[in-house]
């Protein structure tokens, strides 16, 4: 902090002299709001990224310098829960980053995800969906179809759908997250236990409660495997295979998991 404090007054005396040392102060600038980010004082953060980003704007800097300090300033406004705030600076530093030479398809991946969330928060399911494909399209262009980024992103999508009342499209954008993870983690996976866990929910909407039990205990087999780092995940997603249960009328079923449930979770509290 001392040393990113010193260089920008460094810097700003130097710009007062000669402006053509202003890339210099922006890149002050970014590394004290960086340091200020990293140490909670968000505020300052937040000016500083505002202040380098208005000095790159007037000194018409390259747009790779923009594209990061936009990136910068969007996701601390949005972490800090001023999405309505961040989603313009989303929007443009993903429009920097796609200008660039080559394009940063990566992070403006990544941007696009944190955008859809936002939109899939405030309703506006067809901008999610949007940015959401963009996403897919950019990072399967950039890093190839089976990564964990692209996987996320299908599971995102199927979410969305999910939400917006499209449960067949759901169920396929799952499904495309399954196979991702399950070539690139294997079939005993934790974050397979999710998609199966999801597929799950999806089944019971679409009515086939058969699939739908089979989803779930599959997703809590894996977990139970796992108990020692998903207890929590395994606890909730038993909770609603058991609510799923009991409104199919499968009581019976229902009890016996629920029993099986606390004695795994009690022993793995040591109880």
């Amino acid at each position: 902090m001392r040393a990113a404090t010193a260089a920008t007054a460094s810097a700003r005396a130097a710009v007062a002299e000669n402006p053509r040392f202003s890339p210099m102060l922006v890149e002050a600038l970014k590394d004290l709001a960086e340091a200020k980010r990293d140490a909670g004082q968000f505020d300052e953060s937040l000016s500083l990224y505002k202040e380098a980003i208005d000095k790159a704007v007037a000194g018409t800097m390259e747009v790779d310098v923009l594209a990061h300090l936009r990136t910068g300033l969007a996701t601390l406004l949005d972490g800090l829960g001023r999405e309505e705030e961040a989603l313009p600076v989303y929007e443009q530093a993903i429009k920097d980053l796609g200008a660039m030479q080559p394009p940063d398809a990566v992070t403006a991946g990544q941007l696009r995800n944190n955008l859809a969330m936002n939109y899939k928060r405030m309703s506006k399911f067809a901008l999610a969906e949007q940015h959401y494909l963009a996403a897919i399209e950019g990072l399967e262009g950039a890093l190839g179809r089976d990564t964990e980024d692209v996987s996320s992103l299908y599971n995102n999508l199927g979410g969305l759908y999910y939400a917006a009342g499209f449960p067949d499209q759901a169920k396929e954008m799952f499904i495309e997250a399954m196979e991702i993870r399950l070539r690139l983690l294997g079939p005993d996976h934790p974050d397979v236990a999710q998609s199966h866990c999801n597929l799950g929910t999806v089944h019971y909407e679409l009515g086939d409660n058969a699939a739908a039990q089979q989803s779930y205990e599959q997703s809590l087999r894996i977990l139970e495997s796992h108990i020692k780092d998903e207890a929590a995940s395994y606890e909730a997603v038993g909770l609603d295979y058991v609510a799923m249960l009991g409104a199919i009328h499968e009581d019976g079923k229902a009890a016996a998991f629920q029993n099986r449930m606390n004695n795994v979770l009690a022993r793995h509290r040591g109880e």
